[in-house]
């Protein structure tokens, strides 16, 4: 039986059930405020965790019931083509299966019945593949199901997680395995011997026909004056049922190709800012390659007048020397920061504290719009962690540079590009966020962009303030460095929390003289106060753990970091065959002030009080200046070759000063033996020359060579010992690019690269985390240098498959050095050995209507040999990593996603790290004609981004644990406006090389 009704009373009858929803809340909010209080629920059912108040209900549940409801509308108004609606009683019956779903889970929960609590939790998976428990009546049932006992928030957030997983099982693993199931019994039933497992892995990918011949199609886009349009979107449809086959951009020169395509009926649909929608009919007979009259697009007068930039991107593009990762096209990327972004894009790792691995090799490159970050450490992840993912546009990631890069980075380069404007008018972006932890963190930023005539002024400004915490637990065992039995053991844990708040600033303006010449200028500036707090217990025990004492340690880091940036800059065309010279000048100034307060108290076995409390005070000052300049120039030459050719010059001095004072018997000492004053200077010239070519229409090359010298002096001004080191290297680079046919392109690559020590390795200053545990710097620091070859195939831009040995000479390390007599352990940097490794890299893409997937696994074998401690250590281990993401964007725009990524055990260095991953959930919706975006995300769900592992060698015997803030549920909106043209001229970052990524201590 179908009820019929027309639209208008459908809203009536919305009307009155959300009033009763309304009514039925609130009347309970008000008995249990006269009955003993409106409760609180902790998140995930945690004590730890933040509590949210069931008032919240009474706004929450009234607003998501009428939302819900106009979704059911809407869907009856597009399936129902008459007047009145005809309304399906599956509706009906779906919202009160998920009601009494959502009562039963949240009884049999609140009367402590936990198996059958994960029985029902688990039962919601297998529904998922069986009913589309993810729309809207069904949500809306489970919600009121729970909201009785749990409040809506929780139930809503619960709610929404179980809907995007239910999506992606449904709409997406459950019609792949279908087809999956389809294609082997089809393949069983041939009973063909031939198939290989080759042919039934790329069955997996694509489900088009194997015997079916497949063309290629290639155009260009023009506009008005036959100019080439760059960056248009050309979309491929289906003529008999106006399917989407796929959409790619044009290049440069406007042109763009699709490869693979089947015999048929063809509409091609180009669209881009600022021009009328344009379309052509093509007809693919054959497997030939199908040249398609240029597309002319006329511009749109009307929506000139306001543009809004939505082209949706891929989020992963895989180049011959690069691998481009778009931020914005993650939906689980809301409320992230560069850091998480990092971490789950493919070949990323970032271990315990925040150093970056690319392909599990360290020794990265990081750059920002180009430029180096100039911060290395725990202040490069610092950094990372205060830049928020809204303002990011894309990450590159290149594991053998141009030589015009700088040659540091052993293991390769990662450019993160943030979002610039490029358009004539004004364009702004607001962006605001919330994220929650275990502590909340906000952030803010604002993007602004105004363009007329000759001249273009930008500004950024953003606030990030961040409250985190990470627990810290360590074993060690203290060996007899003779009889190598177990003399002490020390247990220590601590909780670490720190508050931050980042504030940047970006003021640049570019002045175009002419068609040819523009100079531009960009100030940078950041201040960013922080305080950290750490508490923990150390226990001191026997061989057989009896107590023997115990210390009581807190540490209290206050900082405030500041940096002035600028840069001037120059691009001169110098003849209309492409001649170009650019030029940048840079001077950066960096000031940190740090103080430390460190107290230790003293117990035995009985819990007195043992001795006097240690108590230091730490005042650490540090000045840090950069100057550099560099000049690069372009050369085009005949058949496509070209020649560049550049020169770069750097300056660094840093004067870093700690100054220690001891309390004793209430009096402030000056405590002599731990302070130091450390003065460094470094001068770097380079010079380049790159040649590329096509050799011909199959095969192409480049070749670069790079040369380095490197003068620098180090002064100790409190022990007068000096150093002083010069050396000159020679980094050459080699591409070679095979396209074999339309679908397999093979290129081969070699490069030189090295790793300087950054600056505050360098310095050797103690840095003390308590009475037992220290960093310490080492002057004696000197380059590591590594050779890295790779073999890449890309087929038909859906398998990327890369092979890699990379051998690296005086490896720099943390290594672990302790005094069995202090029971004291301390880490330093040294050169501790060489290191090969061997690696296998797989990209999987595919994309099917509006749903994409894209799979990565990287293994490698990574061994060092080398002396560490006076003892000669051979460590080796292959690791596994692993990212997938899939997500499904609805024709009204909103788009989900799930994806994660897990890491087997292997090496950090010397350390030995078990499997750790996480899975991350995300959403988001255009709101107000797509002007704004809301996004929601859930990240490390199951909470298993935790850091295990240990270090054995010599008399060194630690095993640690660091348990993150990493579990987080955010919430982001951004509101854009905009009013102009889009412009194709592009704004330079600036001069760049590695100094910056050096320097620690600084939040740029």
């Amino acid at each position: 039986m179908r009820i019929p009704m027309t639209e208008t009373k459908f809203l009536s009858y919305r009307l009155y059930f959300t009033v009763a929803i309304t009514t039925a809340i609130w009347a309970l909010l008000l008995w249990n405020h006269f009955h003993g209080g409106v409760v609180s629920h902790h998140l995930l059912h945690r004590k730890d965790l933040p509590k949210i108040s069931d008032w919240w209900s009474g706004l929450l549940l009234p607003l998501l019931t009428f939302l819900l409801t106009y979704r059911i509308q809407k869907r009856l108004v597009k399936d129902n083509n008459t007047s009145p609606l005809k309304f399906p009683k599956n509706i009906l019956y779906g919202c009160c299966s998920a009601l009494v779903y959502g009562i039963a889970l949240s009884t049999f929960f609140a009367l402590g019945y936990s198996k059958i609590t994960g029985y029902l939790f688990n039962a919601i998976i297998l529904l998922a593949f069986l009913f589309p428990i993810y729309r809207a009546e069904y949500l809306l049932g489970f919600v009121l199901g729970m909201t009785f006992t749990f409040g809506a928030f929780i139930s809503i957030t619960a709610g929404t997680i179980f809907v995007m997983i239910s999506l992606i099982l449904n709409l997406y693993v459950r019609r792949w395995g279908l087809l999956l199931f389809k294609k082997i019994r089809s393949l069983l039933s041939s009973q063909s011997k031939t198939i290989s497992v080759l042919l039934l892995a790329l069955s997996l990918i694509s489900f088009e026909g194997a015997a079916q011949k497949l063309a290629v199609i290639k155009g260009t886009v023009k506009d008005e004056n036959q100019k080439p349009l760059a960056a248009a979107s050309i979309s491929l449809y289906q003529v008999k049922d106006s399917l989407l086959i796929k959409t790619v951009y044009t290049a440069n020169n406007g042109e763009y190709i699709f490869e693979g395509v089947n015999e048929t009926k063809y509409l091609i649909k180009a669209v881009t800012i600022g021009y009328k929608q344009s379309t052509i009919s093509i007809n693919v007979i054959g497997s030939n390659t199908l040249i398609v009259p240029a597309i002319t697009m006329v511009t749109d007068i009307k929506a000139l007048k306001e543009i809004t930039v939505q082209a949706q991107k891929l989020l992963f593009e895989q180049k011959a020397d690069k691998m481009i990762v778009n931020v914005n096209a993650s939906a689980s990327n809301a409320g992230a920061s560069a850091l998480e972004i990092l971490e789950k894009s493919p070949g990323i790792t970032v271990d315990k504290d925040g150093n970056i691995s690319l392909k599990g090799k360290a020794g990265v490159q990081i750059f920002i719009d180009g430029k180096p970050a100039y911060l290395s450490g725990q202040d490069l992840a610092n950094y990372l962690r205060n830049l928020q993912g809204t303002q990011l546009d894309q990450i590159e990631i290149m594991t053998n540079p141009l030589a015009k890069f700088d040659a540091t980075g052993t293991s390769g380069l990662i450019n993160i590009k943030t979002k610039k404007a490029m358009q004539l008018g004004y364009s702004a972006t607001f962006t605001a966020g919330y994220t929650q932890g275990i502590y909340a963190r906000n952030n803010q930023d604002l993007n602004f962009n105004y363009r007329k005539n000759k001249v273009n002024l930008f500004a950024t400004f953003s606030r990030n303030e961040r409250n985190t915490m990470r627990t810290f637990i360590i074993d060690r065992k203290f060996l007899n460095p003779s009889a190598k039995t177990i003399q002490t053991l020390l247990n220590q844990q601590s909780d670490k929390t720190n508050w931050n708040a980042a504030n940047a600033l970006k003021l640049g303006t570019d002045i175009f003289l002419s068609k040819n010449t523009t100079i531009g200028a960009v100030v940078n500036g950041f201040y960013n106060p922080e305080r950290a707090v750490s508490t923990g217990t150390i226990f001191l025990s026997n061989p057989t753990h009896v107590l023997l004492a115990s210390t009581d340690a807190k540490s209290t880091n206050k900082s405030a970091w500041k940096n002035f940036s600028t840069n001037i800059n120059l691009r001169h065309v110098l003849d209309s065959l492409g001649k170009e010279l650019s030029a940048d000048l840079d001077y950066l100034y960096y000031t940190g002030a740090n103080t430390q307060d460190l107290s230790n108290y003293f117990y035995n076995a009985a819990g007195a009080a043992n001795g006097k409390p240690d108590t230091l005070y730490g005042n650490l000052p540090q000045l840090i200046k950069i100057y550099s300049a560099k000049v690069d120039y372009l050369h085009p030459l005949k058949k496509g070759a070209k020649l560049e050719l550049g020169f770069k010059a750097a300056y660094v001095e840093t004067d870093a000063n700690a100054v220690y004072d001891s309390l004793i018997y209430k009096r402030i000492i000056p405590d002599v033996g731990r302070s130091n004053h450390f003065v460094y200077n470094e001068q770097i010239s380079a010079a380049y020359a790159s040649y590329s070519r096509p050799f011909s229409k199959k095969l192409s090359g480049q070749f670069g060579l790079r040369l380095e010298h490197t003068l620098a002096h180090g002064n100790q001004l409190t022990t007068s010992e000096k150093f002083t080191f010069s050396y000159t290297q020679l980094f050459p680079t080699a591409y070679l690019s095979y396209k074999a046919n339309e679908k397999n392109t093979w290129t081969i690559n070699y490069g030189r690269r090295l790793r300087r020590p950054d600056y505050e390795s360098l310095n050797p200053f103690v840095k003390f985390l308590d009475r037992y545990t220290f960093e310490q710097g080492n002057p004696n620091l000197r380059p590591q240098f590594s050779h890295n070859i790779e073999l890449l195939h890309m087929f038909s831009n859906l398998i990327t498959t890369t092979l890699n040995f990379t051998r690296t000479n005086n490896i720099i390390q943390v290594v672990l050095e302790q005094n069995e007599n202090t029971n004291q352990t301390f880490g330093k940097q040294v050169n501790i050995a060489n290191q090969q490794q061997y690696g296998i890299a797989v990209n999987l893409f595919k994309q099917i209507k509006n749903f994409s997937g894209n799979f990565y696994v990287n293994v490698y074998n990574n061994e060092f040999k080398g002396i560490i401690n006076n003892s000669f250590v051979t460590i080796g281990a292959t690791t596994a990593t692993f990212n997938t993401t899939v997500a499904y964007k609805f024709t009204n725009g909103i788009t989900t996603e799930i994806n994660g990524f897990y890491r087997t055990a292997g090496l950090e260095g010397i350390f030995r790290i078990r499997a750790l991953g996480a899975v991350n959930l995300g959403a988001s919706m255009p709101l107000f004609k797509n002007k704004a975006t809301i996004r929601i995300s859930a990240r490390d769900i199951f909470w298993t981004q935790k850091a295990l592992g240990k270090v054995q060698f010599g008399t060194i015997d630690t095993q640690f644990q660091q348990v993150p803030d990493s579990r987080t549920v955010g919430l982001t909106f951004s509101y854009r406006i905009s009013k102009g043209k889009l412009s194709n001229s592009k704004r330079k970052a600036g001069s760049a090389d590695d100094e910056q990524n050096r320097v620690k201590g600084s939040n740029n």
